[in-house]
């Protein structure tokens, strides 16, 4: 399994954000928090912030829509750099996300959906073979720094389940409460890319806290 971590930006000190897209170079993904306030009851990263960063890194830039009806927006975050735009199942109708999932791949990006908590795995199915990553959230999204929901792992594992069946090649991610230790629970249920936010941006060394969480997971999984 090629483990991947996904720094997450909304842990990162705006003031110095040049700096601290640096901080985490050694990292696969970048991971970027959209956030309305309607969908979820806080705001997160607007496309303008997707144009400043992207010529500062190579690395893929992973946008995360916690947004309603996000068909109305993917054009505008493909534009403005993104590499993979996930939207949430929960956040429109299934004919809309489906839509949504076919307008991001028209743009030459990648493309996937998330689930919150509450949402069962088999929920993904309408949409699996359109995806080229899934997202399992292990805390309510919205907010960062939450405790990491354990009892995710059986639906991680079925999703994997799923993916293996139907969609391969199709990556599967955790979000939410990631560190070094619960990082180990997520690969072995199956996920192969990890969002870290407050553990890597609060670690001494963020490069260290990357490059360690990587190599044990690989390690676990061997």
């Amino acid at each position: 399994m090629n483990i991947k971590i996904a720094p997450s930006l909304f842990a990162a000190n705006f003031a110095y954000l040049a700096d601290d897209v640096k901080k985490i170079a050694g990292a696969e993904y970048i991971h970027v928090d959209v956030m309305d306030g309607h969908f979820v009851p806080n705001f997160g990263i607007a496309p303008h912030i997707i144009q400043a960063i992207r010529p500062l890194t190579g690395q893929v830039l992973d946008v995360h829509l916690m947004i309603t009806e996000p068909i109305r927006y993917v054009d505008v975050f493909c534009n403005a750099g993104a590499d993979i735009v996930t939207v949430h199942v929960e956040s429109d109708t299934e004919e809309n996300i489906h839509a949504a999932l076919d307008k991001i791949r028209a743009n030459g990006k990648k493309a996937g959906v998330v689930v919150k908590p509450n949402t069962p795995a088999e929920a993904i199915l309408p949409f699996i073979e359109k995806c080229d990553m899934v997202l399992v959230m292990t805390v309510e999204p919205g907010f960062g720094g939450q405790k990491f929901m354990a009892h995710m792992m059986p639906k991680v594992a079925r999703i994997r389940a799923l993916l293996d069946r139907y969609n391969p090649a199709c990556e599967l991610e955790v979000d939410g409460g990631v560190d070094l230790t619960t990082s180990l629970e997520c690969v072995k249920a199956g996920a192969n890319v990890l969002v870290a936010g407050s553990s890597v941006y609060k670690a001494a060394d963020p490069a260290r806290c990357i490059a360690d969480m990587r190599r044990q997971c690989a390690d676990a999984v061997k």
